[in-house]
Order: structure tokens, then C-alpha cells, then sequence
């Protein structure tokens, strides 16, 4: 037998009968929500350690602004997470919404004397980090997923 000789027809979740649904979906988002928690706590890592490094070597004024901009790139992951799992199920793309947290925060960092913009988008920007650490480790050790 051939693979020409097979037939091969698409299977979506709707040609199942009620009951017999694909468990894919279910290890899938078990999967997602291993990524997302492997990725918050990557990103809580690097916030504590910037956060120290930046007190050691700035200020503690200068270490909070950086704190509360690392806060809100959590807040945000949180957010871009959120959105992404219901993706398919209850919508079928992504709102802009989240932008609407980093523009907030930059607009009341530059208008409040107290706060410094460049700690508080750097640290914003921390999640971005995440990803790139993320990405290296799966390059260099694929067993770690």
C-alpha cells in the first residue's frame, strides 16, 4: 500500500460525533498553561535580579520605577495570556487592548515628577527578556521544554 492509495480527509472538531472530540485541545492547553507558568516565573527571576542589580547600583527611587514597569510587563504577559487562551473558543483574533496598559503607563510616568520613564519602560520590556531566555534554552537544551 501507497501513501497515494490512502485516503486522507481533513477530521475537524465538528465531524465528531458529541462525546468522541479530540482530547488534543485538552493537552494542548495543558501545554499552554505549562508555558505560560514556566514563563512567569522566568520573568519574576529576572525582575528580582534587576531589581537588585539596579538598587545596587542606581538608586532605590530608580529600582521601584524599574519594579513598577517590570509589574506591568507582567500584568501585561497576564493580559496577552488571557487573550490568547481564549483564542478559537470564545474569539477569533486578538484585542489591542493591552496596548492601552503600556501607553497608560508611559502617559502617567511622564506627567508624574516622581517617576522616570526610561527604568519604567525597561522594566516594562523585562517580559521580552523572558521570551529571549525562553528561546535560548530551547535552542541550546531541547529536553529542558
Amino acid at each position: 500500500m501507497s501513501l497515494s492509495d490512502e485516503s486522507i480527509e481533513p477530521t475537524t472538531r465538528q465531524d465528531a460525533p458529541p462525546g468522541f472530540e479530540d482530547p488534543e485541545p485538552d493537552n494542548s492547553m495543558r501545554e499552554f498553561y505549562r508555558l505560560y507558568k514556566k514563563l512567569v516565573i522566568i520573568t519574576l527571576v529576572l525582575i528580582g535580579i534587576a531589581f537588585i542589580s539596579v538598587w545596587i547600583f542606581y538608586s532605590v527611587n530608580i529600582a521601584l520605577n524599574y519594579l513598577l514597569g517590570a509589574f506591568t510587563g507582567v500584568l501585561y504577559l497576564r493580559m496577552l495570556a488571557k487573550d490568547v487562551e481564549q483564542l478559537g473558543v470564545e474569539k477569533q483574533s486578538l484585542s489591542k487592548n493591552r496596548l492601552a496598559l503600556f501607553v497608560v503607563l508611559i502617559v502617567v510616568a511622564s506627567q508624574w515628577q516622581q517617576l522616570k520613564i526610561l527604568p519604567i519602560f525597561l522594566g516594562f520590556l523585562t517580559y521580552k527578556a523572558t521570551l529571549l531566555v525562553y528561546t535560548l534554552q530551547i535552542a541550546f537544551l531541547p529536553e529542558s521544554k
